[in-house]
């Protein structure tokens, strides 16, 4: 079956005047989040050392480094915002891929349509058509493509990235075709062991999808044709689904590339994050920040922590931290994320900064916390992406709470008010009212007739 024309000739017939309303609703809450990020990340020493670097090499162009203050080339644009997207760990994701899809098309979308000066509505358009190409290849292969050794953000995003920018340029079915087919060519590794080891040239990893994407599209558009059945392969094996799997010998479930294509889109199932940190340790954080707001918790008078979770997460996110390890390793750490819930009683930008990390009353809570898998609550992932925290203290007390669904996903959602207050939370001590214009523009954005009226505003 021809799987990879099928998912193509859809994305390149998504039209604003025919998405269900719901869906066109969605596609704006995903930009509103990836504002929010972008602020966020912006707090980060090693984003800023990287805009510094990009901004050297003096590329100029009419796209918009977000919150950086300057233009450039849509590339380097979409590398940053890209980057600005992914670095807080607090970006948007699709727990049935394991994929954070915004991070790589929304980047692409907006650096392209800027410097297109397109409207609100070829922008909806464009992040719809990405999302299903980012997504539904990461579900075809999810866990196997991850536990092989990839990160699915960079490599599916680079797919999402180019479908979204042909969108952009008005591709028929065979361009979008070969967009896809050159995406299959150009994605980065993205390599699992940068983010396992705490290394930060993994917060790259959407930028890197976005401009390969770009890439990808542009030269379809110049008539550059890629493998019309990338996802899929042919009998000498080499589809990208089938090389990425190899390690697990996973086989890919390849009808998820087309399943209810039309009748569901895939945006739908993208979850929202309240926290800076990898999705796994959600479940976790949001029990310890409901304890603590149930009752008051003296961390000097705690003997030990102990987390209970599924498989992935103890694999992903069950390592300890030190003082040396980076932020990176922060996000991806249960027992920071709770040492730190439990001290700040929150996860927001200033949890995950260096000053943050060098304080030895986090670091020494943390070392309290252990992470076990649980065979009950394994059993019933992906469904329910469960974490149970037990706080044992030392006068023989034993507050326990299990959280089964956290929030901001689509069964227990963030809603536009809730993002619009991320947005404004992670913003700081921006321009309050020009951050309030950006909300109110990007819920709108079917009526916005260049969306750079929205970037210069960021």
């Amino acid at each position: 079956m021809d799987y990879t024309r099928k998912l193509a000739s859809f994305c390149s017939k998504i039209s604003f005047d025919a998405l269900p309303a719901e869906v066109t609703h969605k596609a704006k809450l995903c930009v509103l989040d990836y504002i929010a990020n972008i602020y966020g990340s912006l707090e980060l020493d090693a984003v800023q050392n990287l805009i510094k670097y990009i901004k050297s090499l003096g590329k100029t162009g009419k796209a918009t480094a977000l919150g950086c203050g300057f233009k450039t080339d849509v590339h380097n644009a979409a590398f940053i915002n890209g980057t600005t997207a992914e670095a807080i760990e607090a970006q948007d994701g699709v727990r049935f891929g394991g994929n954070h899809p915004g991070t790589a098309v929304i980047p692409a979308v907006l650096a392209v349509g800027e410097d297109l000066n397109l409207d609100g509505k070829k922008i909806i358009e464009a992040i719809i058509a990405g999302y299903e190409a980012a997504n539904r290849p990461a579900a075809a292969m999810h866990p196997h493509h991850t536990l092989s050794g990839f990160l699915p953000t960079g490599t599916c995003g680079t797919f999402g990235a180019a479908a979204a920018t042909a969108r952009l340029r008005g591709a028929d079915e065979n361009s979008m075709l070969s967009a896809l087919g050159n995406a299959g060519y150009l994605t980065p590794l993205s390599m699992a062991e940068e983010l396992m080891g705490g290394y930060t040239v993994k917060i790259v990893q959407g930028g890197q999808a976005a401009s390969a994407g770009i890439m990808a599209a542009g030269l379809a558009a110049s008539g550059i044709t890629g493998v019309p059945y990338v996802f899929e392969g042919s009998q000498l094996g080499g589809g990208f689904t089938q090389i990425t799997v190899a390690k697990t010998g996973g086989t890919p479930q390849l009808e998820k590339l087309i399943e209810g294509l039309g009748d569901h889109y895939s945006i739908m199932d993208v979850y929202f994050k309240p926290y800076t940190a990898c999705r796994h340790t959600h479940g976790a954080a949001q029990a310890v920040l409901t304890l603590t707001e149930e009752k008051s918790i003296n961390t000097d008078q705690i003997d030990r922590i102990t987390v209970f979770t599924y498989g992935i997460a103890t694999i992903a996110v069950g390592k300890g931290i030190s003082q040396n390890d980076t932020f990176v390793s922060a996000q991806f750490s249960i027992p920071y994320v709770v040492a730190v819930c439990l001290l700040d009683g929150e996860l927001g930008p200033k949890q995950l900064t260096e000053k943050r990390m060098a304080d030895p009353k986090v670091i020494d809570l943390a070392q309290k916390v252990t992470v076990e898998m649980d065979e009950k609550l394994n059993s019933v992932y992906p469904e329910k992406t469960s974490s149970r925290v037990e706080i044992a203290m030392k006068n023989g007390e034993l507050l326990t709470k299990q959280i089964d669904i956290p929030q901001g996903d689509p069964r227990d959602p963030l809603d536009k008010d809730e993002l619009a207050t991320k947005v404004k939370r992670f913003a700081g001590d921006r321009d309050q009212k020009k951050v309030e214009k950006v909300i109110e523009l990007i819920l709108n954005l079917e009526e916005v007739k260049k969306i750079g009226t929205i970037t210069q505003l960021i």
